[in-house]
């Protein structure tokens, strides 16, 4: 390619692996003619009649490299600058981007055989890597047997969700419509009154148009997605409806109301979904008639862009229901995972913990600069303090005091919940949505956001950025949310471990090149991964603590996908 197209080009195409139109290929040089595939033939023949030759561009004499060498002034503008780029949107953890800038960079230095004996050579390192072995499992043969269907119950026919009702027209609520009305499904979006119903359905008017905007959608699309979206304050109108999710305020009075209210009109086989972030699912259906069609089906913010869906079973959950909700996630486009009760779940206990330590480092005194770099440098999309402000502070406070109040002052950190006080009551800092959090934001469109300058002032200490070890930073961060996964699956939240995998990769951006939670566990090997846990428990207390299961597990030798091999699809 690179003797072909410019290098910037090139290494653009390869490194982004995004598909090239036919045209932006002739034009970039890639391919040299289009034909209509009717005329092939011909334009073949008549290619060869005009003297075309079968020898390449790069063998014929006096062939010049597009770029010029790798070491003239081009070369030298574009080698180092693309090596800064590849660092800033990697960290050095994907050795295939690696792979792909030492091959142009020595192949064009060589004869063309000997460059492609150099980048095959290349391929097969990559090929055997670990990072490897973790991504094409996880990402792409386990997510596709979770799309297909791996965890759904066999003898449950397949059903064919064609209207649902959303209560709760709220964002999280308006946003489910959206992605239902795009998937071509009917939606009731029901709210409190005619007015916040009527929003709801301006989130999705937004969302299409937004798109269009973009060429991604026509305005046919549009007008076809909003009819199928009904905004009404009126439960009545779940009377028709194949499958119900509920989406109001997360507060168990308020969603034990919304149950009382809706159960009246429903039709007696409906299937009935709590998006619940934290909430247990066996409790909520407590007030619910019939337990065995209650599930949990907790979406991820923004829904819009989010892939996964956690689909929670409480403890009466039956077949029917958990058959509905996969072959709903499925209508929608998104993939599913199956776990089983217990607070925060499966991805928000995990990724509880990456903010959680976050927290922590900030009150260690850690600059805070450098424990979002270092958790990018792990591999996480965004630092905890950033999420932290997506998440939305005082958000963060009310889990932590709800928790203190289920479960007793022990389930929380009591300076973590005074640093939220702090930033939430006394500082009036809640995140993104007051425009400061941990960051300053600036209005729309005015520049980037950027850590605010008062953090100094309230941590109890400032430790010298040169003493730490940023290697070790970096393993806290994946190592406290991998040993929350080994404890889910040691408490039967996960039973599976391509959903683990898959979910804490789709769910929160844990470092893809792991695999996920329990590759990242699987591919260290479990006694080494133990021992790692024991020196930072030493260090920094019981949340490394590794769960008796996982002792058990690297005294034997054993890994997740052998101990725990997933059950095969159903056909």
């Amino acid at each position: 390619m690179p003797r072909l197209v410019p290098p910037q080009d090139a290494m653009t195409i390869l490194l982004k692996g995004d598909p090239v139109t036919v045209e932006k290929a002739k034009a970039l040089n890639l391919i040299h003619a289009i034909v209509p595939a009717a005329d092939l033939i011909k334009a073949a023949k008549d290619w060869i009649k005009g003297g075309g030759k079968a020898v390449a561009p790069w063998d014929e004499k006096g062939f010049k490299l597009p770029g010029g060498p790798v070491f003239s002034k081009a070369g030298m503008m574009m080698f180092p600058a693309g090596n800064a780029i590849y660092r800033r949107e990697t960290y050095d953890n994907y050795p295939a981007a690696r792979a792909i800038m030492s091959c142009v960079y020595e192949g064009l230095q060589l004869p063309i055989d000997a460059a492609l004996r150099v980048e095959s050579r290349y391929f097969t390192s990559v090929l055997r890597s670990k990072e490897a072995a973790a991504m094409i499992r996880s990402l792409f043969l386990s997510m596709q047997e979770l799309n297909k269907g791996a965890r759904r119950p066999k003898d449950v026919p397949a059903t064919k969700v064609k209207k649902i009702a959303v209560i709760g027209a709220g964002f999280m609520g308006a946003s489910v419509g959206y992605v239902s009305a795009r998937a071509g499904l009917d939606v009731v979006l029901i709210d409190r009154d005619q007015e916040s119903a009527d929003k709801g359905k301006a989130h999705a008017q937004k969302v299409i148009e937004e798109q269009i905007k973009k060429g991604r959608a026509k305005p046919a699309d549009a007008e076809a997605l909003l009819a199928r979206i009904t905004p009404t304050a009126d439960y009545a109108a779940l009377k028709d409806v194949d499958l119900v999710i509920e989406a109001v305020f997360e507060d168990r009075k308020v969603k034990a109301e919304t149950f009382a209210k809706a159960q009246q009109y429903l039709k007696p086989d409906v299937i009935f979904a709590s998006n619940t972030s934290t909430l247990p699912i066996t409790s909520l259906a407590e007030s619910f008639k019939d337990q065995g069609k209650f599930i949990g089906i907790h979406f991820f913010s923004p829904v819009e862009k989010m892939m996964l869906v956690e689909i929670i079973l409480g403890k009466n959950t039956g077949d029917v229901a958990l058959a509905t909700a996969l072959d709903y996630v499925r209508q929608i486009g998104k993939t599913p995972i199956v776990v089983n009760d217990s607070r925060g779940f499966f991805a928000n206990r995990c990724v509880g913990r990456y903010v959680a330590e976050g927290n922590e480092m900030f009150l260690e005194g850690v600059p805070p600069a450098m424990i979002e770099n270092c958790a990018k440098m792990a591999g996480m999309p965004v630092g905890p303090l950033s999420l932290s402000d997506e998440v939305a502070l005082d958000l963060g406070l009310k889990i932590m005091k709800a928790t203190e109040a289920d479960l007793g002052p022990n389930a929380i950190n009591p300076e973590q919940k005074k640093l939220m006080v702090e930033m939430v009551e006394k500082q009036g800092r809640l995140g993104r949505k007051n425009s400061k959090g941990f960051y300053d934001y600036p209005e729309k469109g005015k520049g980037q956001k950027s850590l605010w300058p008062g953090l100094s002032a309230l941590q109890p200490k400032q430790l010298d950025p040169d003493t730490l070890d940023i290697e070790e930073l970096k393993q806290r961060f994946l190592v406290v949310q991998a040993v929350e996964a080994a404890r889910t699956v040691e408490d039967h939240v996960i039973t599976d471990p391509r959903e683990a995998d898959v979910g804490s990769i789709l769910g929160f951006g844990f470092a893809p090149f792991t695999g996920g939670t329990l590759s990242y566990i699987d591919f260290m090997g479990t006694k080494k991964f133990v021992e790692l846990c024991h020196k930072l428990e030493a260090k920094y207390g019981s949340r490394f603590t590794p769960p008796k299961l996982l002792e058990e597990m690297a005294a034997k030798g054993e890994t997740f996908y052998g101990r725990f091999a997933p059950k095969k699809a159903a056909a």
